[in-house]
This record gives structure tokens, C-alpha cells and sequence, in this order.
């Protein structure tokens, strides 16, 4: 059963995984609500303020996608109307008035993500900061209902862990979860009744699990999200007050957005296609222009979003890594076709030069220390090895040595990508050993990578820094691995690889 739950979690992008979790809610809401589990939901009213959110969002995003000439979401369209749906008073269909009030505030939520943007890329995120500015401009407050109730608390609970699990981003929601607590612990008159009613009764899971994760008004970098979640937890304590102005989720999350963008601002770039290259047995390399220049580390990743995919399961967007080096005059995407490719990949498989692709949300932490004297341990399965890619490609194009070793794993000698790059690499220190699970080779070991083939092509394993690339289920049984090899965790970095495309 858990391995069924983390294989649909792998193959499932970011984006729809929210957008089931956000459907799952509003369907259990409906039952619970005309079942009279939950008797303040009325159906009616909650499929109408659905059916006007959800239109008006999709209405201004075409507009405001039009206006500004820009690449979007298709998931993106619906998620931010659903938020809006299970945390605003609903309204029934003869309620006029409340019906021009979602309408206004679905169009303030699109109209945010193109107008209070730099460098293409929204501040705030856009349903906290609607509701922040209904507050203030229509006296229409977000009742946040869809939290705080016993009923659907195991549906937000389980749901939410699927999203912080394939995010993983579990360091963020717990230093959150962690300073509100305290918070509350010291700004409560009774704690001890306090603290539990935090977690029963308020909106503390749903805001971390949806609100507080959204990707792309988070710092990047581990030790901003930690400040970030530090932040935002002091702000979302209810107690909390300036004068008149009482703290509330929204606020407190679009006050933590400014913060983020502060310390990580973020930029979106338009690459234009030049050239695409056979790299392995169903590996290619996609080379591309960036409208302006690029500034990455190796091993870092982008989130890409292709404007002309078809409706599929699996949404417009994926996140890889850069397999080109910063000092390229193009960037590369290394990208493996399976035999039923997703229509992201049949849209990529189609692009004609000059035809553009939008990329935005650099990130990533797989990236190797400033000294150049830490001996490091790459292990890498299939496209797993692009990370590595780009830095044996920087290693290359700034004559930088390491003492790095690769233990590269595939299921063929067929399908080892960018191997002329490790070939050069080997003349600043590199070294490369090839593992072949499915057949035999000439200077490849054969069958998969374990503690005896580490100690043998590493026998100072214990004073290497080692990362791990590849399909989630491989980084998992390498990490355990080395850690009971009595490699310290500290010394393990794995890359964020968030599923099969």
C-alpha cells in the first residue's frame, strides 16, 4: 500500500497532486455538508461559489495571459479558485451582491500573478493576497471553514503530507508548525488548552500543507526557508497584534511573501529553442537561448512550462536540472522518452527552432562546496546524471581540479549519457565507473550499485562528500546504503528529483 501511495506521488507532478488534494476537500465538503456532518456547508451555495470562482479565475487569466504576453499554468488556473472556494463564505446563486464580490476577487487573484510580478514571476501568493485586500477594500474576510474541522481534518492531514512529501519541503512545515506553537505557548493565557485547540481547531494544517509551500513565493535556499517558516510562524499567532490591526493567515503569509522576494528574489526567462542531440539510447540533450543571461550554479533545477501542451493528467509544467555549465552560451536540458511519453514530452519531442519555452524558479542545493580540495562521491542512475553533467562541464570550462569520483549506474551501455564529458573531465580528477544492471560490458560492472562495489571504487569513502541523482526509489536504497556503510547523513546530499515525465 505505501509503495502504491509513493508511486503515484513519484509519477504525479507538484501541481496536479495539489490540484487532487484541493478537489478531494471540496468533494468531501459537499457530502459532509449535505449529509449534515458538517451542517454550516450548504451544497448549493458551495457548488455556486465554486462554479463563479473557478469561472471568473479561468475569464482572467486568459485576459491577463493575453495582455502580458505570458506562458502559464494550466493547473495554476484551478488550484487558486479552489483555495479561494474553501476559505471564503460561500454565497448562493441569489445572492447578487456576494456574487460580484467572488467575481471581484478571483479577478484581484489572477490579476496579481501578472501585474504584481518582476521579472515575470508573482510576489504574493495570489489567494492570500485577494483575500487580504477583500478584507480591507469589501469588509469580505476569509472564514478559512474548510480548517478547523473535526470531520475533515484526516482529509487535510493525509492529503497534506502526500504534498509536503512530494515537495519536500517537511523542514519548512515543522520550524513553522514548531515557532507557532511556541508562540502561542507564550502569548495564551492557558496553554494547555491552548496548544491542542492550535492543531484541532484552527487553520494551522491547511495553510502549511497549501498556502505556505507554494513554490514560487518560498526562498529557495535551505536556510531562507527555515528563516521564512520562522517568520511567517511568529506573524500567524493569533494573538498577535498592532494596534487595531489583529494578525490573520492571510496577512501573515502575504507579509512573509515580501520577506521571501526580499532574500530570494526570483525571475522568469524566455528561452528560445536552437538545436536538439542524441545523447544516449532515448536520452536527448535540448539546447535553448535564454532572452537574458542566466545565472545558476551547477546541479541546480528550473521549473520548465511548455504553453502548447495538451490537457493530459500530468499538466504543462516539470521541474530538471540544468545540464549545461553557467558559463555555456546555451542551456541545456537533458531529457530521457520513455515509450509512452507524457504530452509534455511529445510537445518538447514537436518544438521547432526559434519556438519558446519558459523557465522560472531557480533552485536547488545539490550544488559542491567552494573548496576545490573535498573529495566528493557522485552516484547517479539513468537521467539522473545531468546534475553531474553540469558540473563536470564547469569543471571543463573553468579548468577547476576535484578529486570526484562517479559510479554511474544504467540498464545498457546504450543508454550512458554524456560520456565524452566525463572523458574530459577525467583530465582535472575526475573518475567514472560505469554499473550496467541489464547486460555486460567491456570496463562496466555488471548488476547494480551496493556497499562491496562502493568500497571497491571508493575505498575512502569514509572522508568523501557523497550525492546521490536519480529516480526517487534508487536515491532512497543508495542513502540507506551509505548510511550503513557509517557514512554520516551530513555527509549525504541528494538531489530533488520530483518524478518520472
Amino acid at each position: 500500500m505505501i509503495r502504491a501511495i509513493n508511486l503515484f506521488i513519484d509519477r504525479t507532478t507538484m501541481y496536479r497532486l495539489m490540484l487532487y488534494y484541493l478537489c478531494m476537500l471540496f468533494i468531501a465538503a459537499l457530502i459532509f455538508g449535505a449529509t449534515g456532518v458538517l451542517p454550516f456547508v450548504a451544497p448549493t451555495a458551495l457548488l455556486w461559489s465554486a462554479v463563479v470562482l473557478i469561472a471568473s479565475a479561468w475569464v482572467a487569466n486568459t485576459f491577463f495571459a493575453w495582455a502580458f504576453d505570458a506562458v502559464t499554468n494550466l493547473e495554476s488556473v484551478y488550484i487558486t479558485p479552489l483555495i479561494l472556494v474553501l476559505i471564503l463564505p460561500s454565497v448562493a446563486f441569489s445572492n447578487l451582491s456576494g456574487t460580484i464580490s467572488l467575481i471581484a476577487i478571483a479577478v484581484t487573484a489572477m490579476a496579481s500573478k501578472y501585474i504584481l510580478a518582476i521579472g515575470k514571476k508573482h510576489i504574493f501568493n495570489p489567494a492570500a493576497l485577494a483575500v487580504a485586500a477583500s478584507g480591507f477594500f469589501l469588509g469580505i474576510y476569509a472564514s478559512w471553514w474548510v480548517a478547523g474541522n473535526i470531520p475533515l481534518l484526516p482529509f487535510i492531514f493525509l492529503g497534506g503530507i502526500m504534498i509536503v512529501k512530494k515537495l519536500r519541503k517537511s523542514d519548512l512545515v515543522l520550524v513553522f508548525a514548531a515557532t507557532t506553537v511556541v508562540a502561542v505557548a507564550f502569548t495564551s493565557v492557558n496553554p494547555i488548552t491552548a496548544i491542542p485547540a492550535l492543531f484541532l481547531h484552527t487553520t494551522l494544517f491547511f495553510f502549511s500543507f497549501v498556502m505556505l509551500t507554494e513554490p514560487l513565493t518560498m526562498p529557495n535556499a535551505r536556510k531562507l526557508r527555515i528563516a521564512y517558516g520562522i517568520f511567517v510562524g511568529i506573524l500567524f499567532t493569533p494573538a498577535l497584534h498592532i494596534s487595531w490591526l489583529y494578525s490573520s493567515p492571510e496577512l501573515s503569509l502575504v507579509t512573509g511573501n515580501l520577506f521571501a522576494y526580499l532574500v530570494s528574489p526570483k525571475r522568469g526567462y524566455m528561452l528560445s529553442f536552437v538545436e536538439r542531440r542524441v545523447l544516449a539510447n532515448g536520452i536527448y540533450e535540448y539546447l535553448f537561448r535564454s532572452d537574458r543571461p542566466l545565472v545558476f550554479k551547477p546541479g541546480q533545477y528550473l521549473e520548465w512550462t511548455l504553453g502548447s501542451v495538451p490537457l493530459d493528467t500530468r499538466g504543462n509544467r516539470r521541474f530538471f536540472t540544468i545540464a549545461s555549465a553557467p558559463e555555456d552560451k546555451l542551456v541545456a536540458l537533458g531529457v530521457r522518452f520513455y515509450d509512452k511519453p507524457s504530452a509534455f514530452k511529445r510537445t518538447l519531442a514537436a518544438l521547432t527552432v526559434g519556438d519558446e519555452i519558459s523557465v522560472a524558479s531557480l533552485a536547488g542545493e545539490f550544488t559542491v562546496p567552494k573548496d576545490t580540495k573535498k573529495k566528493l562521491a557522485f552516484i547517479a542512475g539513468g537521467i539522473g546524471v545531468t546534475p553531474f553533467a553540469s558540473m563536470a562541464r564547469h569543471s571543463i570550462a573553468t579548468g577547476e581540479s576535484r578529486d570526484a569520483i562517479l559510479i554511474y549506474s544504467c540498464k545498457t551501455a546504450a543508454e550512458i549519457a554524456y560520456r565524452e564529458v566525463f572523458i574530459r573531465a577525467a583530465l582535472l580528477g575526475w573518475r567514472t565507473a560505469y554499473v550496467l544492471s541489464d547486460e555486460e560490458a567491456p570496463g562496466a560492472h555488471h548488476g547494480f550499485i551496493d556497499a562491496e562495489l562502493i568500497k571497491k571504487e571508493i575505498p575512502d569513502y569514509r572522508q568523501r562528500l557523497f550525492y546521490v541523482s536519480g529516480p526517487p526509489g534508487m536515491v532512497d536504497a543508495m542513502k540507506a546504503m551509505l548510511l550503513s556503510l557509517g557514512i554520516s547523513r551530513f555527509n549525504i546530499k541528494t538531489d530533488f528529483f520530483p518524478g518520472l515525465a
